[in-house]
C-alpha cells in the first residue's frame, strides 16, 4: 500500500514506493491543486464559455484534482467532461482512506476510484467523468481537449513524459487556445512546450514554490 503523509495545510498525499516520490507538494496538496489546475486552468476556462468543457488529466493519482474539478463545476453549474489516464492507479481501498470529502464538503470521492475503467460515468448533472488505465504513450481519442492537467511525477522521475514528443502528441489532442497547466516551472520543461506549439507563461506557484506554468496551444 502507498503511505499516507499529512502536508503542511492538513491535506492527505501518498508516497508512492514504486516511483520513491510523494503524490503532491509537502506544503500543501489542497492548496497545490487549487492553486494550479483549478485556479489556473479549470476556473477560467469555465468562465470564457457556457459550452462543455473538456478536460484531461495526466495521472488520476489520489483523484484529488477530479474531485475539485467536479466540485467547481456543480458549484458553477456548468458541464465538464474529465478524462483521466494513470497506468499505476491507486488502489479504492487506500483512497478511501485520505481526508478529501471533509476538507472540501465535495461528496462522492470513492466513485472516482470505484468507477469502471474505461466508460463514461455521469456523476453529477454537471460532471461526467472517464477514465483510462493506459500509459500515456499509448493513450489515443479523437476528442479535443480544452484544459490539460499535467500532473505526472516530476522529470526527474519520469522524465520520458517531459519531452517535446509527449508534448507534441498532448498539443494533438488540444483545442487551439486550450491551456496545459502544470507545477513544473523547469527549464527543460518550458522549452520542450514552446517547441510543442504552445506558448508558455510563468505564473506565482502556491506558497513556498515560486513558479508554475501555463501553456497556450498556438
Amino acid at each position: 500500500m502507498e503511505r499516507i503523509i499529512v502536508t503542511e495545510d492538513g491535506s492527505h498525499s501518498l508516497y508512492s514506493e514504486l516511483h520513491n516520490q510523494q503524490y503532491h507538494s509537502l506544503h500543501g496538496a489542497l492548496t497545490e491543486s487549487l492553486h494550479i489546475f483549478i485556479e489556473l486552468g479549470l476556473r477560467p476556462a469555465l468562465h470564457n464559455t457556457e459550452t462543455q468543457v473538456s478536460v484531461f488529466e495526466m495521472g488520476l493519482g489520489s483523484g484529488l484534482n477530479a474531485l475539485l474539478a467536479w466540485q467547481l463545476a456543480d458549484q458553477l453549474k456548468k458541464p465538464v467532461y474529465y478524462t483521466s489516464i494513470d497506468a499505476f492507479p491507486v488502489l479504492p481501498e487506500e483512497a478511501v482512506l485520505l481526508n478529501y470529502e471533509s476538507l472540501t464538503g465535495q461528496c462522492g470521492f470513492a466513485e472516482l476510484h470505484t468507477s469502471s475503467w474505461g466508460a463514461d460515468h455521469q456523476l453529477s448533472e454537471y460532471f461526467t467523468f472517464r477514465k483510462e488505465e493506459i500509459l500515456l504513450q499509448d493513450f489515443a481519442t479523437g476528442r479535443l481537449f480544452d484544459v490539460i492537467f499535467f500532473d505526472a511525477f516530476d522529470p526527474r522521475t519520469q522524465p520520458e513524459l517531459w519531452t517535446e514528443e509527449i508534448f507534441t502528441k498532448i498539443a494533438a489532442f488540444t483545442r487551439t487556445g486550450g491551456a496545459l497547466v502544470t507545477y513544473s516551472s523547469r527549464g527543460t520543461v518550458k522549452r520542450a512546450l514552446a517547441a510543442s506549439g504552445f506558448k508558455v507563461k510563468r505564473h506565482k506557484g502556491p506558497g513556498r514554490k515560486t513558479h508554475v506554468v501555463k501553456a497556450t496551444k498556438i
